[in-house]
């Protein structure tokens, strides 16, 4: 291996079995550390307390712990979105001459919605758009949050009448959130488990919905391309920079400029600048800019024992402690770019988007600096895997509504629905998350995958999980005919004219910020066809789940009206009452419920069972038509 010093480093595996027993009631959720009279551990089941010293039993310990996850998620998603939105502010106020907007299409769509005229000067339009995202931050807002109208219509309205709503501001949302399940304040189960899903529903609007938007408007909306997957794609010979992370606003920028600083390379050897993609900064610049696919989170720290990555370059999110102890064994720079997120070890360029040409360039600059400490080490060796796959990015809801045009101008949704009625499209299931290594060992994705293709069912996958499917070949439309099963086979044979390309097996459509272009589909779906969202054979899948922020997604999801399944289980077993509410009662407040299960054969019987019992009502339903 390429270590040019000790040998004896810890990978995510090594650490997760030193971590081992872990407490049980930290993963049922029965553990509360809230206030300092305790921890207490808290349970329905017989061992530890019925209730904690300040007298919350396991219904409050268990949905206060839950909610307060969701919210670190909305939390998470929002603040990326803010960022977005003052970037925007910038470029149409002439505060910021380095990003422009490439998708004015897209802006206009987003005004109409906003009930914004999306009629003249763009820069007018834009500045109105930007206000509006804006405003979804701030305390002071009258009504509830701006971009709740990108919410299917039928779906905001049956959960207005449950007196299911976000307050106006994503900023309050979080600030509520934290302040309810303080020690001593609201200590009713159903009453935290709703506001739990209001702020499921602020993750998805203000947060995912709001940032995937308007990074399409700033850097154009994906359409489907080809790049390459797996750790093969470094190149020894080449000043190696990964970007990681979560933010387009900083790595389109290191895009750019490695492109013009090729020269710089050159002069200390190397035959250019290869940049890769990790996480789901991976997915941004793969779908945008073609770049190739290097690793998922949980791969990042093997990235660097390859030897070849010259400098790590992370914002926000998913950034890994372990790169820092790491690097002290490698020549690697990890560069921070974020003031808020630093790491011991690190080096820090500070990053603003008014200054970014001027940042990206340092960090560029550092990252061919390395690689000259690289090349002039004696006996310093790489050693980079041969191993990559090709894979199809970018199936963005804009690719999918013009291919359902193109394949039926007069109905676009008709060859879908269609599709869906005959059986050859049994389901969709959007799969999203991390890769987790309790459940990396046993394959879980690849086996859930396998098996919901067999059964004609269409993956939709995005963030980490989308690397785990490029890597394994789902992502390669050679492999549609051998992966899928008949009838979905058909079903992507009959659209890749309309299509205009191949389709692979499972469609990748980007970040974890961009599930909102599932909630796209589904919604055009719901008003085209007159369905609601809970009605849709459609899930929602996590499972490999880690970072709260996917909590909060499948929040989102389960408001939508969709099951949603997870692995490894949410915190929620030490309360029988939480449990019974989300996977059984759920159904009659939102439409949907939860699953747990970390076994893919038994997840995929589940999953599949929840998409036929959706169509037995749906096709049963005179609300659907003919």
């Amino acid at each position: 291996m390429s270590y040019s010093g000790d040998e004896d480093q810890s990978l995510p595996y090594d650490r997760l079995e030193e971590s081992r027993p872990q407490c049980p009631f930290g993963t049922g959720g029965g553990c509360c550390r809230i206030c300092h009279m305790g921890p207490c551990r808290v349970t329905d089941e017989k061992q530890g307390m019925d209730r904690g010293v300040c007298g919350a039993g396991p219904g409050t310990v268990v949905a206060r712990n839950l909610y307060r996850q969701v919210a670190a998620g909305a939390a998470s998603h929002a603040d990326h979105a803010r960022e977005v939105a003052e970037v925007l502010r910038e470029v149409v106020n002439k505060d910021n001459t380095t990003y422009k907007i490439r998708d004015e299409q897209k802006l206009r769509t987003i005004a109409k919605d906003l009930g914004i005229n999306a009629e003249g000067d763009i820069d007018t339009i834009g500045k109105a758009v930007a206000d509006a995202a804006l405003n979804d931050f701030e305390e002071g807002n009258e009504g509830t949050l701006n971009w709740l109208q990108r919410m299917p219509k039928e779906q905001r309205q049956y959960l207005t009448e449950k007196d299911i709503q976000p307050t106006a501001s994503a900023d309050m949302e979080v600030a509520r959130a934290m302040h309810r399940t303080t020690q001593g304040n609201d200590a009713d189960s159903r009453h935290l488990l709703q506001g739990t899903l209001e702020a499921g529903l602020a993750d998805g609007y203000a947060g995912l919905t709001m940032g995937t938007d308007l990074q399409d408007i700033l850097f154009g909306t994906p359409m489907p391309t080809t790049t390459e997957a797996n750790l093969g794609v470094l190149n020894p010979d080449q000043v190696n920079i990964a970007v990681h992370g979560h933010s387009p606003v900083l790595s389109e920028m290191v895009v750019k400029h490695a492109q013009q600083m090729e020269q710089e390379a050159k002069k200390v050897g190397a035959d250019g600048i290869n940049i890769v993609g990790i996480c789901c900064t991976g997915n941004e610049l793969a779908q945008r800019d073609d770049i190739p696919l290097a690793a998922h989170s949980t791969q990042a720290e093997m990235a660097v024992t390859t030897g070849s990555v010259d400098a790590m370059v992370v914002d926000v999110q998913c950034i890994w402690p372990g790169l820092d102890d790491l690097i002290e064994c490698h020549h690697t720079k990890l560069i921070t770019t974020t003031d808020f997120v630093q790491l011991p070890e690190a080096e820090h360029v500070s990053f603003n988007p008014e200054t970014a040409d001027a940042d990206a360039q340092e960090i560029i600059k550092r990252g061919i600096d390395a690689y000259q400490d690289r090349v002039e080490r004696p006996g310093y060796t790489t050693d980079v895997p041969d191993q990559t796959q090709q894979a199809v990015v970018g199936v963005s809801d804009k690719f999918v509504f013009e291919t359902l045009a193109n394949a039926n101008p007069e109905d676009p949704t008709q060859p879908l629905v269609e599709a869906i009625k005959s059986g050859q499209l049994r389901g969709i299931v959007g799969i999203v998350g991390c890769p987790n290594p309790k459940l990396r060992t046993a394959d879980m994705t690849e086996n859930l995958i396998d098996e919901l293709l067999a059964e004609d069912i269409l993956p939709v996958v995005t963030g980490c999980i989308g690397h785990i499917a490029a890597q394994e070949g789902y992502l390669d439309p050679k492999n549609t005919d051998k992966m899928a099963g008949d009838g979905l086979a058909t079903v992507l044979d009959n659209l890749e004219e309309a299509a205009g390309a191949e389709l692979p097996p499972v469609w990748h459509m980007g970040s974890c910020v961009d599930n909102s272009r599932i909630g796209n589909v589904l919604r055009t779906l719901s008003e085209e066809t007159g369905t609601p969202t809970r009605q849709l054979p459609v899930v929602a899948s996590a499972p490999e789940l880690i970072a709260e922020k996917a909590v909060s997604i499948g929040t989102w999801a389960l408001a939508l009206g969709l099951p949603l399944h997870v692995a490894p289980e949410l915190p929620v077993n030490h309360s029988d009452e939480v449990t019974k509410i989300l996977t059984e009662e759920l159904k009659e407040i939102t439409g949907g419920y939860l699953i747990q299960e970390s076994d893919p054969d038994a997840a995929a019987n589940e999953i599949i069972s929840a998409i036929d019992q959706r169509r037995e009502v749906l096709f049963a339903s005179p609300a659907r038509g003919d």
